[in-house]
């Protein structure tokens, strides 16, 4: 009978320390929410309804149709806002370990576009970024990997500045002479792991290229969207840029010291 109490004492002590160290897995800020357009935004707690960022992501919708001549959807965008960086950190560990650590991501499933993101210091920044894939990934399909994260980073600057994003600016300039722009080596990248900051940098100067210098070029971006959307694979835009521009190269890395030049 002694043992049996002793048994008896030792599982409930085990479940005892059990129970103060289990963590209830990191759950999603859905406590409130607000359909605006497109987006379905979540968050721990009330967001004001005329908020100027969330009027600012709403709006970047039309923006994005109207730079890239695309069609408007309707399909929902759930984007999740985390109050602390530290509620995001544990829900990103937990949900998806093999990510590169980031302060904001955006996910597609079969049935679900999503953003994930916390308010912190750059939190518009990162908002436009990933809406923007949102916008995107709702209506092209088969994006190239470089092709959609230099879209997001032209699209995440603030409104008025014409897509310029001086940190890549200030990133391309700095590697001077050794900076050999190559396309075709973005176009390789399949995943965003293998994607170093230089390479978001060069990807966003080449869809700044294609936007912002000559009608040609943002024809050339339109009709190559255009084949994504219609499922007719086109050739790579590599190969279509040069036919319109042989010496694209070298037009670039001229539009990057132009761009600094501004800049200063």
């Amino acid at each position: 009978m002694t043992r049996r109490l002793l048994i008896t004492s030792a599982l409930v002590l085990s479940l005892l320390v059990g129970c103060a160290t289990w963590r209830a897995a990191p759950q999603l800020p859905v406590g409130n929410s607000m359909v605006l357009d497109q987006l379905v935004v979540f968050s721990d707690s009330p967001l004001p309804r005329h908020h100027r960022l969330l009027e600012e992501l709403r709006a970047l919708r039309t923006t994005v149709s109207t730079k890239l001549q695309l069609p408007i959807s309707d399909e929902p965008i759930h984007v999740y806002l985390f109050s602390t960086a530290d509620k995001f950190e544990a829900f990103f560990r937990t949900y998806h370990p093999t990510l590169p650590r980031r302060r904001a991501f955006f996910v597609e499933t079969d049935t679900r576009l999503s953003v994930y993101a916390y308010w912190g210091d750059r939190v518009a920044e990162d908002l436009r970024h990933e809406v923007a894939h949102g916008y995107l990934h709702a209506v092209v399909p088969n994006l190239p990997l470089w092709l959609d994260e230099g879209l997001a980073e032209y699209f995440e600057v603030p409104r008025g500045m014409d897509g310029v994003n001086r940190p890549h600016v200030q990133q391309l300039v700095a590697q001077g002479i050794d900076w050999r722009p190559d396309i075709v080596r973005l176009e390789q990248l399949s995943t965003t792991a293998e994607m170093t900051q230089l390479d978001y940098a060069e990807s966003w100067a080449w869809v700044h290229l294609m936007l912002e210098t000559s009608p040609q070029n943002r024809t050339m971006l339109h009709n190559y969207l255009q084949s994504l959307i219609q499922m007719a694979p086109p050739q790579p835009l590599s190969l279509s840029l040069r036919q319109v521009d042989p010496g694209c190269q070298q037009h670039l890395a001229n539009h990057v010291k132009m761009l600094n030049h501004a800049l200063q």
